[in-house]
């Protein structure tokens, strides 16, 4: 799934050339992904559980069958980007370029670095001088004794680079940082995720006399939170905040509102939890008793964290996806499922650490404290959401970048915000 879910977000964003349309393909990417997860939660776990696994899994199989019949019949319309090499070891070049010649002074003048040059042998028809971000990788694109031929081709491939290869690189460099606030981002949403349930286990879970939510089905709350929160944004909030500002809103804005409703959701949980456990301690109740105090009461939480992720997740795909060179676009998409493994590990070490040093995670939660980890979890997030708006303003700020020239006309750069 790793390898189709993202690679699918590329392919259908390469059918899309203005930026704006990307975004909202994105909006409906992430709405499909969701409804995806809502569907794949219910109906295949009921008909396990009062069929067969059979039929389960039958439909799970019909069900891919279909979708890759549905996708092969487009693959004539679709519009596919050529394929332009290894990216990485273009990455690879630059590193080595730029450090075979990091004892050589850098230049100002355009015409000392490698623009590369046409099939047919004729020089480029411009020429660009690095930026002045990373300077030290300039130099893979500084031309020296013996770098490029007669004819303008390179003669040393691990010497010397292009100034756009260079430029790709330094494009990657400056959204790692970005990229690296979005993790513990995932991994608060991720043990708050398992909290839940585990709450929703010691709590009131019928709706009338005769439904009782399952407790692992609780998280279907967020996860219809997320796609109702798409359709309002895309359909309402997004097209009012361009009436009213002139402007759509960029990436990092929808990011940084994720981040305060991730940051709100984690509070709420801690005052929920908060509220069992005084509840717990009134009813003097031991393990595995019922507390009083109906799980809907988990609901806010699980609705704040959904349309937190609703404002996160697409905005991260086209971030990256506009973001990254050409030739790496697939890597662009697929990093959100990197941040989704590494939530997963975190998560893990975080919950044993916390299980280790405090008694707050006791085999009875009813005589735990998962309120005070709660906390530290909104502390966590919120230093999280302290650290992305340094990211975000430094990266900003990388993207009017001045070239060696002084100027900012010499790159064609690719905006954050362009509608």
């Amino acid at each position: 799934m790793g390898c189709s879910r993202f690679t699918l977000a590329t392919l259908g964003a390469d059918q899309h050339a203005d930026t704006k349309s990307q975004d909202v393909f994105f909006n409906w990417y992430t709405f499909t992904f969701y409804s995806a997860f809502i569907i794949g939660t219910t109906i295949p776990v009921y008909m396990e559980d009062n069929i067969s696994w059979l039929w389960g899994f039958g439909l799970c199989i019909a069900a891919n069958a279909f979708a890759l019949v549905i996708l092969m019949l487009g693959k004539h319309f679709y519009l596919q980007v050529k394929h332009q090499g290894s990216p990485y070891s273009d990455i690879a070049r630059v590193v080595v370029a730029a450090f075979r010649k990091r004892n050589i002074p850098l230049s100002n003048k355009s015409e000392e670095y490698y623009n590369g040059f046409k099939q047919g042998g004729a020089s480029e028809s411009y020429a660009m001088t690095p930026t002045n971000s990373i300077s030290f990788l300039n130099r893979a694109a500084l031309i020296t004794d013996g770098d490029i031929g007669m004819d303008g081709s390179v003669v040393k491939l691990w010497r010397l680079c292009t100034v756009q290869q260079v430029e790709d690189f330094k494009s990657i460099v400056r959204i790692l940082p970005v990229w690296s606030a979005s993790i513990l981002l995932g991994t608060t949403i991720t043990v708050q995720a398992s909290m839940t349930v585990l709450q929703a286990l010691s709590m009131d879970r019928r709706i009338g006399p005769h439904f009782k939510i399952p407790a692992g089905s609780i998280l279907v709350t967020s996860f219809i939170s997320t796609c109702a929160a798409l359709s309002v944004i895309d359909r309402f909030l997004l097209p009012a905040w361009q009436k009213l500002t002139g402007r759509y809103p960029t990436p990092f804005q929808r990011i940084g509102v994720g981040h305060i409703l991730n940051v709100l959701s984690m509070v709420v949980s801690a005052i929920v939890e908060g509220w069992r456990l005084k509840l717990a301690k009134q009813h003097h109740l031991q393990a595995e008793s019922t507390v009083p105090m109906q799980a809907i009461w988990l609901f806010p939480q699980l609705v704040m964290v959904g349309a937190g992720e609703a404002c996160v997740f697409p905005a991260l795909v086209g971030l990256y996806y506009q973001e990254f060179p050409a030739s790496m676009k697939n890597s662009a998409t697929a990093m959100m499922s990197v941040i989704g493994a590494l939530n997963y590990y975190l998560a893990t070490i975080l919950t044993d650490m916390i299980r280790r040093v405090t008694g707050w995670l006791p085999g009875n939660i009813n005589s735990g404290r998962i309120d005070n980890l709660y906390w530290v979890l909104a502390v966590i997030g919120f230093g999280n959401f302290c650290y992305f708006l340094a990211c975000a303003h430094y990266y900003k700020s990388g993207g009017e970048l001045e070239n060696g020239s002084g100027d900012t006309t010499s790159l064609p750069a690719r905006k954050v915000n362009d509608e």
